[in-house]
């Protein structure tokens, strides 16, 4: 893992090009080959890496330009899922929702390629980020296991191999997405007992990244998570869960969320200084990841390279007054 103190990483997605928003909806109207737009997906996640790099990012990944959201992408590749029409998350946004018909099980990888592909392309240290068993159900229909706590274990045990997978390949740094978490805390051990199967054996490093909910339902008891660090949206939320944070001890790394991506506006360096001292109020600087709240595929190419670029400056220079 990389040894600097306050590595900066991003947490997921960044901004597709129009360019590549228009091949996939052609090669979706069977209009442009696999081979085309595997040569696409190839060049995009090149021109990500270049941005992360300039931007001066630690710790990267690929932006995600394979993945069209968090959930379909990967029951598509895992036996026993059906995939249905579109469903509104928010405002215009839609996914395909999943169901799940029969017994789950590991079909072929699910990020094993990415991670390759990724190493190929750089020298810097990467994490691996993958939806949760937890959130995948969540936010599918499950039209098979009598209760929704089987059908996350069944699918817990899948991802588990996936992230053994992943390790035999070489990764170190692992993230599991779980944005469910919150919005359910009445099943906070269904979730713990996801994550503890999912990464049973597997010897890497594991991050848990949470955003939106009330925090103060899910603290301390979210500090029993089998994984080395936990992820926040904090930013967004002006910061008020420091308070929650402080109240017992913060007994894992923390991926201190310090950018909001629900924002065009770019926040100054000085800014961003300020909110990452935040986190010292809750661990030392030592056991602080920098990043912004959550993935910033929502904002442009030009304001996410800006706000990636601020928080690694503000991040280099609190190095130097440490």
């Amino acid at each position: 893992m990389n040894d600097k103190i306050l590595p900066t990483t991003v947490v997921g997605s960044y901004p597709k090009p129009r360019w590549l928003n228009h091949l996939i909806r052609e090669h979706s109207d069977s209009s442009l080959s696999d081979e085309v737009m595997e040569s696409a997906y190839s060049d995009s996640i090149k021109a990500v890496v270049k941005d992360h790099e300039l931007a001066g990012v630690d710790i990267l990944w690929d932006g995600e330009m394979r993945r069209e959201e968090m959930t379909s992408y990967f029951a598509e590749h895992i036996n026993g899922f059906s995939i249905y029409g579109e469903v509104r998350v928010w405002g215009n946004n839609y996914y395909r929702k999943p169901s799940i018909v029969d017994e789950l099980s590991y079909r072929d990888e699910l990020t094993v390629s990415e991670y390759r592909n990724l190493r190929g392309l750089t020298e810097h240290d990467i994490k691996v980020p993958i939806t949760g068993p937890y959130t995948i159900v969540d936010w599918s229909f499950n039209e098979h296991y009598r209760t929704k706590e089987d059908a996350v274990y069944a699918l817990a045990e899948v991802i588990n191999q996936e992230l053994k997978a992943l390790v035999a390949a070489g990764a170190s740094f692992i993230q599991i997405d779980d944005p469910a978490i919150p919005t359910h805390v009445d099943e906070l051990e269904i979730a713990r007992n996801s994550v503890e199967i999912a990464t049973k054996g597997v010897k890497a490093y594991t991050g848990l990244h949470i955003c939106y909910g009330d925090y103060s339902k899910l603290y301390p008891q979210v500090l029993d998570f089998s994984v080395d660090q936990l992820d926040f949206e904090l930013a967004n939320k002006s910061f008020q869960d420091i308070s929650i944070f402080r109240e017992h001890d913060f007994t894992k790394d923390i991926g201190f969320g310090c950018v909001d991506v629900h924002t065009r506006r770019i926040e100054s360096v000085d800014e961003i200084k300020g909110n990452i001292k935040k986190a010292f109020e809750i661990v030392e600087p030592k056991r602080v990841y920098v990043d912004p709240d959550c993935g910033l595929k929502l904002l442009s190419s030009q304001v996410s390279f800006q706000k990636l670029s601020n928080m690694c400056a503000a991040a280099r220079e609190l190095r130097g007054e440490l």
